[in-house]
């Protein structure tokens, strides 16, 4: 696992928590910034998972 497939789960845990956050205390704004940071988690995680592929096809 490298340094952006962590980053990027760790967002999403993030984005999670705070979307839940924001369910729990009816403020659309805290939903909406969690669901952004879950997506920019699940993108960097993606730009991790094409990084290892890579590294592993070099190999």
């Amino acid at each position: 696992m490298n340094s952006d497939q962590i980053k990027g789960e760790l967002k999403q845990v993030a984005g999670k928590v705070q979307q839940k956050a924001g369910e729990l205390i009816d403020s659309p704004t805290q939903i909406s910034e969690g669901v952004k940071k879950q997506i920019e988690g699940r993108v960097q995680k993606a730009v991790g998972d094409v990084k290892d592929a890579v590294n592993k096809a070099k190999d």
